[in-house]
């Protein structure tokens, strides 16, 4: 089973027909592939428009997303400048962003735009999201490609923002900020409680209404 797509496929179900969303770069633009079809959603890109959509047929010159990659655009799109992009975003009308992440820690905060010593790009719109954004999902893999945590009693790194984060979708988990606590309230598919344990250093509570992640067939 393709982590990458069992996480897109279970953050899919978090969006609401005619939320608007952010997708970040990487792992979240996977997400609209394993939208119900009863769920529409408007996707806001920080470079400048509403109505992003799948990429069909030949690229447009300078249509590209806030990653830089060519996009499409959806019936009923619209353009305007990055100041108004940024009033969407810090005014609240975000519905959703969901980004990737280096760590998040128990206290809902995310580090996700630097490692000190390595080349960095810039943190985009990253901080404007997590702080203006209704609803902020952190869509990750669990652990780092040595098997260290990721999801922490503190991060270590630099802060995007502090205590934002609402919900974090792993392929082993699914943790939601109730109260300000984290709270696992999901397993992934044959994962057990201790599973998550042993590879998450934050302390968390389990719902008592924990379950596994129910899935579309097509990431089975």
């Amino acid at each position: 089973m393709d982590a990458k797509k069992l996480i897109a496929a279970r953050v899919a179900q978090e969006m609401k027909d005619g939320d608007v969303v952010n997708l970040g770069i990487g792992l979240p633009t996977l997400v609209p592939d394993y939208l119900p079809g009863d769920v529409h959603i408007t996707l806001q890109s920080e470079n400048g428009f509403l109505g992003m959509g799948p990429l069909k047929g030949e690229p447009l010159p300078n249509l590209v997303n806030a990653g830089a990659k060519p996009c499409g655009i959806v019936p009923g799109a619209m353009f305007f400048d990055s100041a108004m992009s940024f009033c969407i975003i810090r005014g609240g009308h975000v519905d959703v962003t969901v980004l990737g992440g280096l760590q998040v820690d128990q206290e809902g905060s995310l580090a996700n735009w630097m490692v000190p010593g390595k080349m960095v790009p810039g943190m985009g719109g990253a901080m404007d999201l997590v702080t203006g954004a209704k609803s902020v999902i952190v869509a990750m893999e669990h652990a780092t490609k040595d098997g260290g945590a990721k999801i922490l009693k503190r991060c270590s790194l630099p802060l995007t923002a502090a205590n934002k984060v609402t919900t974090i979708i792993t392929e082993l988990a699914v943790f939601r900020f109730i109260d300000g606590k984290l709270v696992l309230t999901e397993t992934g598919p044959g994962v057990s409680v201790d599973d998550v344990r042993a590879k998450t250093e934050a302390e968390f509570t389990v719902c008592p209404k924990c379950r596994e992640m129910v899935l579309p067939a097509t990431v089975q």
